[in-house]
């Protein structure tokens, strides 16, 4: 089975679990929550800068 990440915070997503979302110029996306999902497609938030996500980096 084909496993993914999480797009914006980098969780690794259970076997049919979660939601993939695929833009016009055909750049797919894998969210595990909604919110994952508006965090990144409707508040335009960097995960970088997310305490809770994975991809948070420490300056």
């Amino acid at each position: 089975m084909e496993t993914h990440v999480c797009s914006f915070c980098g969780e690794e997503i259970e076997v049919g679990t979660g939601k993939m979302y695929v833009r016009r110029d055909g750049k797919v996306f894998y969210f595990c929550s909604g919110k994952c999902e508006k965090n990144m497609l409707k508040l335009k938030r960097n995960p970088r800068k997310l305490k809770w996500t994975r991809k948070y980096s420490r300056k």
